[in-house]
């Protein structure tokens, strides 16, 4: 075993109606005036109420400008509220993209320089203010990891900015406050969970750690993900997917992820296609062209999926592993290629151009990848 660190949220809070923990905890971490980070459709169908019903007695601000997949202005523009109105902590509620921005905000304002020079790793020169988050998802695993990532517009490109700084202080995960989620981002995001902890298990930086959370999360995402798909009020679907959720993003933040989300981020940057919906569609595809390089593992991803390998091969597993994940992203109506998208089929080198530069990710992978490799894969995925 190689020497590896584990780093998460310095505080967990889950369970059903973890919520009402928040005031303790703002209270604990010295809070007298934090801003609340979300977007505007979780204030208008009234989750931010009841967040603030918990806030009383406490001074407060409210952000609402979050976007999805997020681009720098909104980071600037949140930054600017909280300078403004002289915050101290900030209370990140809605999915990856309300998360990294505050996550980003705490970076940034303090720095006096610009907010692209904090992108890339450990270039954050202090920790800012305390941070809450609390997913209204189950998928990102935001709330437990050190990176926020961005969308820079100009280059077409997801950006991240990596520092152990914008770890949250604390973590409410409440399956409750995702009881909102449509059907269609229950299967992104759920997928996108899965999609952590599979690349967090054949990551090259994988560690006994980081493998029993993946495998545990893969298994419950197995199960639970249809039934909290079927029917988004089944409480317990929706706890477990939350956990689940937790444990992946504790395993990526942890071992890393590969080229699933090295591919996805070009989709993103270029055609705007949400981060969870990306790494689902690509998935089944990195997952095929991975499988030569630990079929041992594509066994165990295979059995978590709830598939029986007994008397098959290290290969025939694996072929299970990918088969498993199929059907998986079919039972929840993930769309089936790049075709779908509208994406054109002579942006492809251009794509892979741009997944191929990104080395932070590539480096996890356990297959190295060239760009004609990721050309391949683009053109089985479209």
């Amino acid at each position: 075993m190689n020497i590896s660190t584990f780093k998460i949220a310095n505080k967990l809070i889950t369970g059903n109606g973890a919520t009402e923990c928040l005031l303790q905890e703002v209270e604990r971490l010295g809070m007298k005036n934090p801003l609340i980070v979300t977007d505007e459709i979780l204030q208008k169908i009234g989750v931010i109420e009841k967040i603030q019903s918990l806030l009383k007695g406490i001074s407060y601000g409210v952000f609402t400008g979050v976007e999805p997949e997020p681009e720098f202005y909104v980071v600037e523009e949140c930054t600017e509220v909280f300078r403004k109105g002289m915050h101290d902590g900030l209370i990140a509620v809605g999915g990856g993209s309300a998360i990294d921005t505050a996550k980003a905000v705490s970076a940034f304002s303090p720095f006096e320089g610009n907010l692209i020079e904090l992108v890339g790793t450990d270039l954050v020169p202090v920790k800012g203010a305390p941070i809450i988050a609390i997913p209204t998802t189950a998928g990102t695993g935001s709330e437990v990891t050190n990176i926020s990532i961005l969308s820079d517009k100009d280059a077409q490109l997801k950006k991240g900015i990596v520092s152990d700084y914008l770890l949250p202080d604390v973590a409410i995960v409440a399956p409750e406050m995702t009881l909102t989620m449509p059907p269609s981002v229950t299967s992104a995001s759920g997928i996108d969970a899965l999609v952590h902890a599979i690349e967090a298990y054949i990551s090259v930086n994988a560690s006994p750690i980081t493998d029993a959370l993946a495998i545990g999360a893969m298994k419950m995402i197995g199960k639970s993900l249809p039934k909290a798909y079927a029917n988004p009020n089944n409480v317990e679907a929706r706890e477990q997917m939350a956990t689940a959720s937790l444990m992946a993003g504790m395993a990526f933040g942890n071992a890393g992820v590969g080229a699933v989300h090295a591919l996805a981020y070009p989709l993103g940057g270029r055609y705007h296609i949400a981060h969870g919906v990306s790494n689902a569609l690509l998935l089944p595809f990195v997952m095929e062209w991975n499988k030569i390089s630990c079929v041992e593992r594509f066994r165990d991803i295979a059995e978590a999926l709830g598939e029986k390998t007994d008397g098959l091969s290290d290969s025939e597993a694996a072929d299970k592993a990918v088969q498993a994940m199929k059907r998986l992203c079919s039972e929840v109506n993930i769309p089936k290629g790049l075709h779908a998208f509208h994406i054109p089929e002579e942006a492809i080198p251009d794509m892979a151009e741009d997944a191929s530069k990104n080395n932070r990710l590539l480096k996890n992978n356990p297959r190295l990848l060239s760009k004609l490799d990721i050309e391949q894969i683009y053109r089985s995925a479209y």
